[in-house]
């Protein structure tokens, strides 16, 4: 164990605090099977959600860092509660100052983008006219719903889309428990579910902002009217990605085909291999690694 990994340059990171990253991962491979991947899960300090902004910030950022030492050029954030309360900063303020030649994704954008209807491939920043309304909801953890992020950025990009938030603190230690079916776990669904589905205007939308909730979506689909759209973040993240590469070929060139999946955990990797099977929908191998502090 130790800082160092160095799994090939031109890999694609993919980062998450814990398990529900693997989700994207496996996304991310069926649509996009030819890249290098690496992912890395600081399961020994998740979860991130309860932690302050400043933590987050810093865990993040060492876990970027460490993706980029190991040669990985594009990292994206698996995980909410990153891409909401650190995102930004390394775009605008590290990226540019420490590695200018690197890029880092978040699940937050493009999520917004597939709830407000927008085609994958449309404008970068584009807004919709206020003209285009509509009812849509997000459902994610108590963090992810405190911090605002999908309000904010469904306000500037589609601002005439009324959004519902809705947090469903007891579904990941659901997912985690492998309680996914039954009447106990339609309890807990339905306690989230109800303020969203019988307050007002139906939703035309709902999207999944969390990754370990794929998993529940067979029940979800059962307590949710057909006609209501359900939206999954490792299937949005996976297409959009795929055309911001036909948007970046100068980032696309410098990506590994090896067809390689790398999986790092910072905890015990045969527990995190074991919990995390489920959400990879496959076996697999997991290292241990140890992050550096950043200075």
């Amino acid at each position: 164990m130790g800082p160092a990994l160095r799994c090939g340059d031109g890999m694609i990171g993919v980062f998450d605090s814990g398990f529900g990253g693997l989700t994207v991962l496996a996304s991310l491979i069926e649509a996009l099977p030819r890249y290098d991947y690496l992912f890395l899960a600081d399961s020994a300090r998740a979860p991130y959600g309860a932690r302050s902004a400043e933590v987050i910030h810093r865990y993040t950022l060492e876990s970027v860092e460490w993706l980029f030492d190991q040669g990985c050029t594009l990292v994206v954030l698996a995980c909410n509660t990153a891409s909401a309360r650190a995102l930004r900063n390394i775009q605008q303020l590290h990226l540019p100052a420490k590695r200018p030649d690197r890029r880092v994704l978040g699940v937050v954008r493009p999520s917004v983008e597939a709830l407000a209807g927008l085609p994958p491939g449309a404008i970068p920043g584009k807004t919709l006219p206020s003209s285009v309304t509509g009812r849509v909801a997000v459902l994610g953890t108590d963090g992810t719903i405190g911090s605002d992020s999908y309000g904010i950025e469904l306000h500037k990009l589609a601002p005439g889309i009324e959004l519902v938030q809705q947090a469903c603190p007891m579904w990941v230690p659901l997912v985690e428990a492998g309680e996914l079916d039954g009447p106990g776990a339609e309890w807990f669904l339905r306690k989230s579910l109800d303020p969203v589905l019988r307050s007002g205007r139906m939703p035309s939308r709902i999207l999944l902002g969390c990754t370990h909730y794929p998993l529940l979506l067979p029940a979800l689909r059962r307590l949710v009217p057909p006609e209501v759209a359900i939206l999954t973040q490792g299937g949005i993240v996976a297409e959009r990605l795929g055309n911001w590469l036909e948007r970046h070929p100068e980032q696309e060139a410098r990506l590994g085909r090896g067809g390689r999946r790398e999986i790092v955990t910072t905890d015990d990797p045969s527990w995190f291999a074991a919990r995390g099977e489920r959400m990879l929908g496959r076996t697999f191998t997991a290292t241990q690694v140890r992050l550096r502090p950043l200075d």
